[in-house]
């Protein structure tokens, strides 16, 4: 099972798709990743995710990855009397903590860290942003605010705080349970929602103990400000472009899809695109011609991965969502515009031999016009500073290491075969050749160029680099 196409797809799963069947088509349709949201999920729910994943790998013979999506604090108000109230411009709502029914300009908030922490002028947005407020006045107990656009305001809907900075961490008690269940299965990723500073990732790899890797979710303003350093500290990281459309205005969030993404490459580290990118086929079975150029864009700049959400998990049409989106990856990769772009988007390696060797690599493979880049890894490291070069040839990852394989399952360009640790440079020569035959990437005849750590199996030490000849006649038996 190749896939034609660099960038990877995740596809969420939910009601219309979890399902032995349907998560097979998923996969047979290309769905590479798959999430699961917490949110909505269980930890039963999650265990049979699991289940399934590991059979169809066994099916398929291939490395399937899986997305754990942490819900993160979740802040509401409380309930309102009437079921609704109406916020008309200009007038001064108060957000009380006392435990209170809402009601006659009056709205209950259960949320002392707000209170603490929010200043006057600072936005409060409601229902998604439905509803902006400017706070005019606050204290420990009330908080005064001016409502800037008209509207229904329903119980228990979300607020939001983009210019307050608000005294709590990323987890909860909630995703403390799921981390440890997701621990105990084995998963490929942890998607930490609502990041706001570097000290969220380092908690949550502590709670993960580096069984999984850790994806931030960009979607706070205050993420942004701290992207540089949160972007060091994460093995991966999501564009999430739904809430951090609410908190900011959404005429920036395409330039900060760019500069999370740029930053990302720049580290070496995969990103992920997310939300509303096919929309319409929630519905439709065919989507939007702006959701396809949205989709294709991403592609363009390089992206690791695009992401499916509402449109595989609650859609009419989950299957044939991950169908187009992987047609529409297909043709951008192969425009002839493609490759021009990649590569004036070509980031220069760090000073180390890991990096050197990789764009060495990298080089000799475009100029010998070579058949495919075949990397040895244990942690991942040695793929993915390849994938961070976006070489023209296929990337072949070999490790002995499932966990590894399933890890690089997202990331840009990554065909992952798990293989045993070679005895020696001869061997690990052969078995290069040999798996790029067998796996189609290279024919009798053609040369490929291989890179690992010596000594073998030592983690994050590239530091080798052979062109060899493919003949399937050879034996790699030591």
């Amino acid at each position: 099972m190749r896939r034609n196409r660099r960038v990877k797809i995740v596809a969420t799963l939910g009601p219309a798709s979890t399902n032995e069947e349907t998560m097979r088509r998923l996969f047979e349709a290309g769905a590479d990743v798959f999430r699961v949201n917490m949110s909505h999920a269980t930890h039963d729910g999650l265990r049979e995710v699991h289940g399934i994943v590991r059979k169809l790998e066994t099916e398929f013979s291939r490395p399937i990855g899986i997305l754990v999506d942490l819900q993160g604090p979740k802040l509401r108000i409380g309930k309102i009397e009437s079921g609704t109230m109406r916020l008309t411009k200009g007038d001064i709502v108060s957000f009380v903590r006392r435990e209170d029914v809402g009601g006659l300009g009056r709205v209950h908030l259960p949320h002392p860290e707000i209170f603490e922490s929010v200043e006057n002028g600072h936005m409060l947005l409601l229902d998604d942003g439905k509803l902006r407020l400017r706070v005019v006045e606050s204290s420990d107990v009330r908080i005064d605010a001016e409502v800037l656009n008209s509207g229904l305001l329903g119980s228990r809907k979300g607020i939001s705080l983009p210019d307050t900075v608000l005294p709590f961490g990323a987890l909860t008690d909630k995703d403390r349970a799921d981390i440890e269940c997701a621990n105990s299965i084995g998963v490929s990723w942890l998607a930490l929602s609502f990041v706001q500073r570097p000290a969220d990732i380092e908690e949550a790899r502590k709670l993960s103990k580096n069984r999984s890797a850790i994806m931030a979710k960009i979607e706070k303003p205050t993420a942004i400000h701290f992207l540089k350093e949160i972007v060091e500290l994460a093995d991966g990281i999501m564009v999430a472009r739904g809430d951090l459309g609410v908190e900011m205005p959404v005429e920036k969030v395409p330039g900060l899809q760019k500069q999370i993404s740029r930053a990302a490459r720049n580290a070496g580290k995969p990103v992920v695109v997310a939300t509303q990118m096919l929309e319409s086929m929630i519905y439709a079975p065919v989507p939007t011609r702006a959701e396809v150029s949205d989709v294709a864009t991403a592609v363009f700049e390089g992206t690791d991965a695009v992401m499916l959400s509402a449109e595989s998990a609650v859609g009419k049409f989950p299957v044939e969502a991950v169908a187009t989106m992987d047609r529409i990856a297909i043709e951008v990769e192969h425009d002839p515009l493609h490759a021009a772009i990649i590569h004036a988007q070509r980031i220069d390696p760090q000073a180390t031999g890991a990096d050197a060797i990789s764009a060495a690599a990298r080089t000799v493979a475009e100029t010998l016009d070579l058949a495919a880049i075949v990397c040895y890894t244990a942690s991942g490291a040695t793929a993915l500073r390849a994938a961070r070069e976006r070489p023209q040839q296929p990337i072949l990852a070999l490790t002995p290491i499932p966990r590894t394989a399933r890890k690089l399952s997202i990331v840009w360009g990554q065909h992952c075969v798990l293989a045993d640790d070679p005895i020696n440079l001869d061997d690990m020569v052969a078995k290069a050749c040999r798996i790029a035959y067998e796996e189609g990437f290279a024919k009798a005849g053609q040369q490929v160029i291989v890179t690992a750590g010596v000594p073998l199996g030592k983690s994050g030490a590239t530091n080798l680099l052979r062109i060899a000849e493919v003949d399937p006649t050879a034996d790699d038996d030591p």
